[in-house]
């Protein structure tokens, strides 16, 4: 059978595929949706507050403070930030060519967690026109995409990217922020030390209706852009010469690639602090079972990264009841394993 025989009898395949894992991906993250709004500290219950609206009774002040207050913006701030995070490992293992790229590995995330450490502890000092609830998460938008430029630039030399000076880099850059930031804590105060603190251990606890209308729009406009990056990154993994020839605008790809990858990480963290291994752990799991092909992989990054953090969220409410586990350590404890694994296969020293 000739080449082209094979892949056109192979696009269908993958298409059909593909349109599968949507469907799965999309009622799991209905699932976990549900699980998250029914999940809480408070003996609230949300079957027992849909039935009150079903037959019209009204829901009492209680109920309606636990469940649209405090519930609904963390349900919604979780799958902001999975899939924000998720979907900015993918665009980053597509655009350096490594499936083990990712904002926390390479020094994204502790760019944008220098961004945002300097708003806590500097934005005090900032006229009252300069602060408000913007300045957090646009610090750290800042430093992630000052990050990840600097981190291209260094592993990128002409139009080859080495995955090693890439890595090398990102050691670097994440020590140099964390010095950075260690010199800002120093010269925090009590109140800025607790709200520091609280932010690096990650959580999603001080959701609020105020931090979604930050974060939602900026993490959308990532995805949205990310999405159309699909087929780009397809032809980057050919190689940048390969993808010049077949007509790509490699540098602009590369750019918002960068562009995508950084708003998305930025309000990511800027919300919920740091949250390690979603960004690595989704977009390789999604590579075995879906293949490759980003145009698939982009969204469905985005449903199991949100189905993640939000299972995430609910282990961490649960676990240690009634107080509350930061999910910064839920993910690590879940995704450290998985990355190990995923270390060991690629060296050939396990099967599954």
């Amino acid at each position: 059978m000739a080449a082209t025989e094979q892949i056109a009898l192979a696009l269908p395949d993958r298409r059909s595929r593909a349109r599968r894992a949507h469907l799965v991906l999309g009622g799991g993250l209905a699932l976990a949706c549900l699980l998250s709004l029914a999940v809480g500290a408070s003996g609230t219950s949300l079957w027992g507050a849909l039935e009150k609206l079903a037959t019209g009774v009204p829901l009492t002040a209680a109920e309606q403070t636990v469940l649209w207050t405090i519930r609904m913006p963390r349900m919604l701030l979780a799958i902001c930030v999975g899939a924000g995070l998720a979907v900015s490992g993918a665009v980053l293992q597509g655009l350096f060519r490594n499936p083990l790229a990712d904002p926390g590995i390479v020094g994204v995330s502790a760019g944008a967690g220098l961004g945002a450490i300097s708003a806590i502890v500097l934005g005090a000092a900032l006229p009252a026109v300069l602060s408000g609830p913007w300045l957090l998460p646009l610090a750290a938008f800042l430093g992630a995409w000052g990050a990840t430029g600097l981190l291209y630039a260094v592993a990128t030399r002409r139009g080859r990217t080495s995955v090693a000076t890439m890595l090398l880099a990102g050691i670097a850059l994440t020590a140099m922020a964390g010095a950075m930031s260690g010199g800002l804590i120093y010269m925090a105060d009590d109140a800025q030390l607790r709200d520091v603190t609280f932010w690096q251990l990650g959580s999603l606890a001080g959701a609020t209706w105020a931090k979604l209308a930050v974060a939602a729009p900026v993490t959308l406009a990532a995805l949205l852009l990310a999405v159309t990056l699909g087929r780009g990154l397809n032809g980057l993994a050919l190689g940048e010469a390969a993808a010049g020839h077949m007509g790509l605008p490699v540098q602009r790809i590369k750019a918002l690639a960068i562009l995508a990858a950084a708003a998305a990480t930025g309000a990511a963290v800027a919300v919920s602090g740091g949250i390690a291994f979603v960004g690595i752990v989704v977009p390789h799991l999604l590579r075995l079972a879906t293949g490759p092909d980003h145009e698939p992989l982009l969204p469905n990054a985005a449903l199991l990264g949100a189905s993640l953090l939000l299972v995430a969220d609910v282990i961490s409410r649960v676990i240690v009841a009634p107080a509350e586990l930061p999910i910064g350590i839920v993910t690590a404890i879940l995704g450290a394993p998985v990355f190990l694994w995923i270390l060991l296969r690629r060296r050939g020293l396990v099967d599954l």
